[in-house]
Parts: C-alpha cells; structure tokens; sequence
C-alpha cells in the first residue's frame, strides 16, 4: 500500500490520522499500521480488547508513559471496562512492580524463586481440584 493508501485506511478506522502516525516514515507506515491495527484494534485475537487495554494501561503507568496511559486508559472504556477495572489493573501494575523492585534489589536465587513457586503453584492447583475456593 502507498502512505496514502494506509492514511486512508487509518482515517476511516479512526476518524483522523494522528500526528504520531503521519510521522512514521513511508518506508515503515503500512507494516506498522497493520500491527497496530491487527493486535491493538481487531476482535480476532486471543486476549480480548478490553483486557489488551488493561495490560496496555498497567504497562504505560510502569512505564510512566502519559500519552500511553491516556491511549490505554481512554480505550479500555471504549472497549467496556469500568473504573473498578482500570483500578484494578492499576493496582495490579503497582503491585507487580513494587514486588519487582523488592525482589531484585535483594538479589533472590531465581532457580529457588522458581521451585518455590512451583510448589505453591502445585498446592493450589491442588486445592481448586479438591473443590477449595481459588
């Protein structure tokens, strides 16, 4: 496709082709466009979009990407997330990296984080089999 073929297509996607887009170079536009538009956009993938979106906004605030968190965030609604699950995702990012913070400055032996995992992994795999709430 021509540069003008792909803004084309991103305008009837979109409704506008975004600066950020009309700045990717020609050589780059059309193969960029469609990632962006087969991962980020279509229904056809296996992690539904709004559950994309959620991952995308706890990325961008790790990141502490504001025109990232403003994208993720503004379509997460779109695609029907509620406030309680923008929270959480939230959450779950500050959470994740508070714990990766902790347990990279302290230096713990991956290969016993591993096994140690995998025994708890066991023991609840174990309890949700034996009818025990997960």
């Amino acid at each position: 496709m021509t540069t003008e073929e792909v803004h084309r297509d991103i305008e009837q996607t979109l409704g506008l082709v975004p600066q950020f887009m009309k700045d990717v170079p020609d050589y780059l536009i059309e193969c960029e466009w469609e990632s962006f538009k087969r991962l980020q956009l279509s229904d056809q993938t296996a992690i539904p979009n709004k559950y994309k979106e959620l991952i995308g906004l706890g990325v961008s605030g790790a990141t502490r990407c504001r025109y990232c968190v403003y994208f993720h965030k503004e379509a997460a609604r779109l695609f029907g997330a509620t406030e309680e699950e923008i929270t959480e995702a939230s959450l779950v990012a500050k959470n994740t990296m508070a714990w990766s913070t902790f347990l990279n400055a302290m230096g713990y032996d991956f290969d016993e984080f591993r096994r140690e995992f995998d025994r708890m992994a066991d023991y609840v795999r174990a309890q949700m089999g034996a009818g025990a709430p997960a």
